[in-house]
């Protein structure tokens, strides 16, 4: 899993794209019903069923992301039809 947009650690002004490539690894395919995105704040939040529509086996292509200034670390989960899971942690830095 990659992430393309934003840039890591980089600071982004809402609304924003938000661009997640994934890869699974020789004749493995994506497993759609596994993708999990999560805002890791207490209690955390799934932010899975508002992605829905901007994710496919290739990854996550959500447009004109509207997130509230701050920092915000999501984390996003995918397992392929092997049964291997890799896991993206990111920061989205959104500026006020």
């Amino acid at each position: 899993m990659k992430l393309e947009f934003p840039n890591a650690d980089a600071q982004v002004v809402a609304p924003f794209d938000l661009k997640v490539r994934f890869e699974a690894r020789g004749e493995a395919k994506i497993d759609l019903d596994s993708v999990k995105v999560l805002y890791l704040k207490s209690p955390f939040v799934d932010l899975t069923p508002r992605l829905k529509n901007a994710i496919s086996a290739n990854g996550i292509d959500f447009v004109k992301a509207e997130v509230p200034p701050g920092s915000h670390l999501i984390r996003i989960s995918v397992k392929d039809s092997e049964g291997r899971e890799t896991n993206l942690l990111l920061t989205l830095v959104v500026a006020k």
